[in-house]
């Protein structure tokens, strides 16, 4: 009322620029998107990004790439590989949530102590997973520095979960960074555990 102006500029903005600035990880954008428009992809997203995830591990089996023939994409599509891949990138992605959870409960128990701040909160780390898209593009423009950009799109999809850590629940940039990095000790944990069982992982 003091000022006479939006609070949330981006209402005013243009879909593409507020895209633009996600994507840029800005804190704004990302309050705009949970906060102030009605998104209900996040399921939707999360199963397209797992899906995305089991190919290029289904890819990388040395079974899958041994032939090349387009007649075989059917036999390939029922390959139980992949639905193997699909369950193992499932169950990581499950143990990094559950590891980020417990590091809030843990150290900030009355952050989530509401049913809807818990959804919120699950609502946000899936739609920020977003960068979990460019894999198909690094696996499809395949070249020498194909793990470097496998990297850096990590990299970019664990600052993407900080900035929506912080927007969600109002956080400075430390506590958001430790919870991810619990989340990723868990999610490794389960790795390890995978490959114990001799699952190539």
């Amino acid at each position: 009322k003091s000022c006479q102006k939006p609070v949330d500029k981006y209402i005013e903005y243009d879909p593409v620029i507020i895209l633009i600035n996600a994507v840029l990880c800005k804190a704004q954008a990302y309050r705009h998107i949970l906060f102030n428009t009605k998104i209900n992809i996040h399921g939707k997203l999360c199963i397209f990004c797992l899906l995305c995830e089991a190919y290029l591990r289904w890819l990388q089996l040395q079974d899958s790439s041994q032939n090349t023939d387009p007649d075989d994409l059917i036999r390939y599509a029922k390959e139980w590989d992949f639905y193997r891949m699909f369950g193992i990138a499932s169950l990581e992605q499950t143990s990094f949530l559950v590891g980020i959870f417990i590091t809030f409960w843990w150290m900030r128990p009355e952050m989530l102590k509401t049913k809807s701040d818990f959804i919120l909160l699950l609502k946000a780390l899936l739609l920020s997973s977003y960068g979990k898209l460019l894999l198909i593009p690094a696996v499809i423009w395949e070249h020498d520095y194909t793990p470097l950009c496998l990297a850096f799109i990590k990299v970019f999809v664990l600052i993407s979960n900080s900035q929506a850590i912080r927007v969600t629940l109002n956080l400075n940039r430390m506590l958001p960074w430790l919870a991810i990095f619990f989340g990723l000790i868990l999610e490794n944990g389960v790795v390890c555990l995978f490959q114990k069982m001799g699952w190539d992982v």
